[in-house]
């Protein structure tokens, strides 16, 4: 298996076949999670941190729970409550953590870059769970191993991502992921939802949602990040689901056994009808859900691997020093 990754920060460094590692790992850990015992001990002895900067449901409890899973000590920080609040800089709070000697730190940040920054800063494996408009990697590996299972492959898909493309990070994520297992990518929305250079992208980019998802395997629709948004991007909620809401009538121009797809919280009604994203034969929602845990179990896996083999090799220069 080839994973030579120190950190998870983003997808853009991964190689086509490290992103396949860590897809077959994650197959793995999907039926070890379907067993009535579902614990190992990949991570026994091992302490994993999660701090949060921003509030998350989906992202802390599934890498909580893949740590646990795994047999490590997590510790969930509470950074509303933490020092971070009282004025201390990141990087303090870095060497803070740092002393504490963990060995897996899974940080969420609302600016891009952060996470980049902490890692610079501490000794053990940092995994990046969103930072600002960046990056979210385990969404968009969780969202191939998805759609893989589904599909039985992740190559050679004509994929529709649908919607609030310049403030998502699972977008950007998604597009990197995609174009490296050569796919082809279509952004749909409109221009205000479009980031400022999307042409550079290597993708197909649509403002009609009928056209842009002609003949699509994949229609991957995003939530509207209104606290992400400083101004007028669509006049009205009514008037943006009339257009780029996924309904039944508009998933009839994508292929006749298109997957669709939510990275979640979504906003029934106005990203998504909610018939639709509970229809079992076309939503694979739930899936994304429960493919989440496997891939950062197998994500932490993967670094922890990595990790214990720098340490043994300092070790042992250290022996022969």
């Amino acid at each position: 298996m080839t994973f030579r990754a120190r950190h998870l920060l983003g997808i853009e460094h991964l190689a086509p076949e490290e992103i396949r590692t860590v897809l077959d790992l994650a197959d793995r850990y999907v039926e070890l999670n379907r067993r009535t015992v579902k614990r190992t001990d990949a991570l026994a002895g091992l302490t994993q941190i999660n701090m949060f900067f921003e509030n998350s449901t989906r992202t802390q409890a599934s890498f909580e729970l893949a740590g646990k899973r795994l047999g490590a000590d997590v510790m969930n920080m509470s950074v509303a409550q933490s020092s971070v609040k009282k004025g201390e800089t990141l990087i303090d709070t870095a060497l803070t953590l740092n002393a504490m000697h963990p060995d897996l730190l899974v940080v969420r940040h609302p600016q891009s870059g952060a996470v980049n920054l902490l890692a610079s800063k501490v000794n053990c494996a940092v995994l990046n769970a969103g930072d600002g408009k960046h990056e979210h990697p385990t969404q968009a590996l969780l969202d191939a191993l998805t759609i893989r299972r589904a599909k039985g492959r992740i190559q050679r898909l004509t994929v529709a991502i649908c919607g609030d493309i310049a403030h998502s990070r699972v977008a950007r994520s998604n597009l990197l992921l995609l174009g490296k297992m050569e796919n082809r990518v279509r952004l749909i929305g409109p221009p205000t939802l479009m980031p400022a250079g999307v042409a550079d992208f290597g993708c197909e980019v649509y403002d009609d949602m009928q056209a842009g998802l002609e003949g699509a395997d994949v229609v991957m629709m995003l939530r509207l990040q209104k606290e992400r948004m400083d101004g007028g991007f669509i006049p009205s909620e009514r008037e943006y689901y009339h257009r780029y809401g996924l309904d039944a009538e508009k998933l009839t121009h994508a292929k006749p056994d298109a997957i669709v797809m939510h990275p979640g919280p979504m906003n029934r009604g106005v990203e998504i009808d909610g018939e639709l994203a509970d229809d079992i034969n076309r939503s694979v929602i739930q899936d994304q859900v429960e493919m989440g845990v496997a891939v950062r179990m197998a994500c932490m896996d993967l670094l922890a691997q990595n990790l214990r083999a720098e340490r043994g090799r300092a070790a042992l220069g250290e022996t022969y020093a």
